[in-house]
């Protein structure tokens, strides 16, 4: 049975990571369903984003936006008390925050590229910053309401299909998120029966992140952020508390650890 058909309620939702890509496609594609009540959408610049500016004109108090560094421990506290006033539990919790090449962050192509500085930042955004937003929005996600976290993970974060090398940061910062999340689904099993933990990977998806590395993608496997996050949704939506800790790709392929 679907999380959907499972609902007792409508459901409130969370994306991290919203104002743009596949976060702000996943919130789109959420504010369309009748069953879900309201969308909380935050990110670091989420008041100054055109794309959730506009999803609030058209859907009004369903979708809340919050400007929130994922990477502040104290400003995810923060939410998690804010949240606790308004709703009493939540059914979907998704983060969609990751990096490849940003700032210190680096797509290193050997060791000697190597620094701890670059995988602090990596590690920091695509590892640490998704399981402390668990970890504070436990309490929304306890009882015995169906629920669903999923996170994206990627397909080059699997050891046993890592023939390449690479890319270690991101390779290393998505296995750990897998192990993470994978971990969490075991605790959270025993705090809520109904709960779901997914590691998601969406495909090659045309967005700020994937820019630089597009000239290699074969043709037809770049995807737009609207069918990323559509085939997402189905695989939120198809696996329950028997996948709980579970990691698979966007087409509905499991995917090696």
């Amino acid at each position: 049975m679907s999380l959907w058909n499972r609902l007792q309620e409508p459901a409130a939702a969370l994306v991290c990571g919203a104002s743009r890509g596949i976060g702000l496609a996943l919130t789109e594609q959420l504010l369309q369903r009748q069953d879900v009540a309201c969308v909380w959408a935050i990110a670091r610049h989420a008041s100054d984003s055109p794309g959730l500016a506009a999803l609030v004109a058209r859907h009004g108090e369903r979708l809340r936006c919050l400007d929130l560094d994922a990477c502040d421990e104290a400003a995810l506290s923060r939410l998690a008390t804010q949240l606790r006033d308004k709703v009493p539990r939540l059914h979907l919790l998704l983060c969609t925050a990751g990096v490849l090449q940003s700032g210190a962050a680096k797509a290193e192509k050997s060791l000697a590229q190597l620094d701890l500085q670059g995988l602090q930042a990596t590690f920091q955004v695509n590892a640490f910053a998704p399981i402390l937003l668990l970890k504070h929005l436990l309490p929304l996600l306890r009882g015995r309401h169906p629920c669903t976290v999923a996170a994206l993970s990627a397909r080059v974060g699997s050891i046993g299909d890592n023939r390449l090398g690479g890319w270690y940061s991101y390779r290393a910062s998505k296995a750990a998120l897998n192990q993470l999340l994978h971990t969490a689904s075991i605790e959270l099993a025993r705090l809520n029966p109904q709960s779901c933990v997914l590691s998601l990977h969406p495909g090659t998806t045309d967005s700020e992140l994937s820019k630089p590395f597009q000239a290699n993608v074969p043709a037809g496997k770049l995807f737009s952020a609207a069918f990323a996050a559509e085939h997402l949704l189905a695989q939120i939506e198809r696996h329950g508390p028997a996948q709980s800790g579970t990691f698979w790709a966007w087409d509905g392929q499991p995917i090696a650890w």
